[in-house]
């Protein structure tokens, strides 16, 4: 076999098969291989004239059809799956080759296979990879991590195959070392979490306060999609509301069981964010509400507890209560993006990865789940002065959340009162207000700690650790 495919991808289930058409289709022969050949075969019979693609059924076969450096995509399930095909082709590879993981890898798991292939001269290069099947084909949003040297060989094939934002710009960045990139698709899907809860708690205040058909609320967030609100999730959104089951004639929305899944990526955001000390509240809230959908057992035994019921408002007060919810839904998603953004931060520095944040937020204009317009702004905001502490420091974010103000806190009253559920609207303000408050309960918090654990604090008025002597006299030593 001939030494001719610039990049292979192995597992060619969805997301593997049209990311291989993808780069078929921009000019690159493309070595196929899955663990069953019968896949492989299908594809090449069904689209082998986009492009020039090279089918092999053996590890062997894969390995010598590559040119080098040789760049291996595999397009498995994470965890142990992805160890198996490593431990498979990397000793076939040779110094300089590289493996790039286009799977949802937890970056802990990319770190330590990073280190142990970079011990064997092989570049690995974590991927995150974000648009769904659609966006595998026409144009993903691509976070690569890994070495330097590895995206000087792979990055200006990725550019290529990426979805293009602004002026044709790439979605595609080298985000930084070892598992910099998959970290940042994990905070990536935890936004994204955070983005779909509100969207659904605006959906739901719509429809229980304000009274609207699934069908007046997709018209409402298609007129929202012209606006500030205009992106990937809000333009679904709308058409997802204004489906009709065929079946039942009845709003799709009405027939869909209430329960949420999640894939992983949402709660390792949130676990993450607790070891790195950082507060996701959003994120969290979103995590929160889908696992507490699932729980169908506990949501029949409490549906008779006490508490108000929904009554619509008239037609002029639901359209100036929409007007309400929109303000509330932008000034959520700024913190959402705030704490998202904070995260990525925090990791960069735990890490020392180095993230660009402002490249972060401008590849994610294009291709990806949450690709919005505001992503422009939050780009220019970083470009402006890269060490923005947070986005809500931003002049242009701070001025629109103060406008929305009353407005936001007027939902929230309007949901508390008429007992219709908003974790994360009501997080987002949360966490809003604390960053603002002069002073916060946690100084009552460190007083208990000390009476109960002797765990010490820190005074106002002058330097050092004291412990006051909570069974004696009171006095207070220096710890």
């Amino acid at each position: 076999m001939s030494t001719t495919a610039q990049i292979g991808v192995t597992g060619l289930a969805v997301m593997g098969r049209n990311l291989a058409r993808n780069f078929a289709r921009n000019g690159y022969t493309v070595a196929l291989h899955n663990r069953t050949a019968s896949r492989t075969h299908a594809l090449v019979k069904e689209f082998g004239e986009e492009g020039i693609f090279v089918p092999t059924e053996t590890a062997e076969e894969f390995v010598a059809a590559l040119e080098r450096p040789r760049r291996l995509v595999i397009m498995v399930k994470a965890g142990e799956a992805t160890d198996a095909v490593i431990q498979e082709f990397a000793p076939l590879l040779e110094p300089g080759d590289m493996i790039i993981d286009g799977g949802n890898a937890h970056f802990a798991d990319t770190r330590r296979r990073e280190k142990d292939l970079r011990e064997q001269g092989i570049h690995f290069v974590g991927t995150g990879i974000s648009g769904g099947e659609e966006g595998a084909l026409h144009g993903p949003s691509i976070m690569p991590g890994g070495s330097v040297e590895s995206y000087a060989s792979l990055g200006p094939m990725l550019e290529r195959i990426s979805a293009k934002a602004g002026n044709c710009e790439p979605c595609v960045t080298h985000v930084g070392p070892d598992g910099a990139g998959h970290f940042v698709k994990m905070v990536h899907n935890g936004i994204e979490y955070a983005d779909m809860q509100l969207i659904g708690e605006a959906y739901q205040l719509l429809r229980d306060v304000a009274g609207c058909s699934p069908e007046r609320i997709a018209e409402i967030f298609r007129t929202w999609n012209e606006g500030r609100l205009d992106s990937y999730l809000i333009d679904i959104t709308a058409d997802v509301l204004a489906h009709t089951d065929a079946a039942t004639d009845r709003p799709f929305v009405d027939i869909v069981q209430d329960q949420a899944e999640q894939k992983g990526t949402g709660r390792w955001t949130v676990q993450i964010a607790l070891d790195l000390g950082v507060p996701v509240s959003g994120i969290a809230e979103a995590v929160f509400a889908r696992s507490l959908s699932g729980h169908a057992e506990l949501r029949d035994a409490s549906r008779h507890l006490a508490g108000p019921k929904p009554d619509a408002l008239s037609e002029p007060e639901a359209a100036a209560f929409a007007d309400k919810v929109e303000q509330a839904l932008y000034a959520s998603k700024i913190v959402s993006y705030t704490q998202g953004f904070h995260e990525i931060a925090a990791g960069s520095e735990t890490y020392d990865w180095d993230i660009d944040l402002g490249a972060v937020a401008r590849i994610w204009r294009g291709g990806c789940i949450i690709r919005a317009a505001f992503l422009d702004r939050i780009t220019a905001a970083y470009e402006a002065e890269p060490g923005l502490v947070s986005l809500l420091s931003d002049k242009g974010f701070a001025d629109e959340i103060a406008a929305a103000q009353d407005d936001w806190r007027a939902v929230l009253v309007a949901a508390t009162t008429q007992g219709v559920p908003t974790p994360g609207f009501a997080a987002a303000l949360a966490y809003y207000d604390a960053l603002r408050a002069e002073r916060l309960p946690a100084a009552l918090t460190q007083g208990q700690r000390d009476f109960f654990g002797a765990h010490t604090y820190r005074r106002t008025d002058r330097e050092g650790s004291f412990h006051t002597l909570w069974g004696g006299d009171r006095s207070e030593v220096e710890a």
